[in-house]
């Protein structure tokens, strides 16, 4: 009897979230549409890789003859903001802010036209430079790698509409 009442709510469950449309994050459906894509560039060869990456991981041929749908990368840009400092006036902590400005046409007509933001906060001591350095240019990959995951989060998004 236990069994069956523990079954029973779980395939209640079950139903209830599948029929709410709720779906594991990074679980994507793609649309007809989106099954090939132009992706034109303007920023840095990193950004663009893992834009290349995160496509081909989903699905999506890349390909520069797709007539449908084109995502344009229009700029990218990294800023520093300093948070706190050490007693001796050398900075101990910055806010990195990454920032991508994109567009999304279908048949040559805008649909989007946004821009992505993803921030870390980062801890510089200036005993460890070399360390401290690689450090930070590790965050700024992870930040472009986020920064690609949430453009096509946004893209889907978009195209399921």
């Amino acid at each position: 009897m236990r069994v069956t009442l523990n079954l029973v709510l779980t395939l209640l469950l079950i139903a209830t979230l599948n029929g709410c449309g709720f779906q594991l994050r990074g679980n994507y459906q793609l649309p007809e549409t989106l099954q090939s894509v132009s992706l034109q560039s303007q920023v840095s060869k990193e950004l663009s890789e893992h834009m290349q990456q995160r496509f081909a991981h989903s699905g999506i041929k890349v390909s520069d003859t797709s007539q449908l749908i084109t995502v344009r990368l229009i700029s990218d840009k990294l800023e520093r903001r300093t948070l706190s400092l050490f007693e001796s006036g050398q900075v101990a902590e910055y806010e990195l802010l990454y920032q991508v400005n994109y567009q999304l046409f279908e048949n040559e007509q805008l649909l989007l036209d946004r821009k992505v933001e993803v921030a870390r906060d980062y801890q510089d001591d200036p005993n460890f430079v070399l360390a401290k350095t690689r450090e930070r240019e590790m965050l700024v990959d992870e930040m472009r790698a986020e920064a690609s995951r949430l453009i096509l989060q946004q893209i889907i998004s978009e195209m399921s509409e």
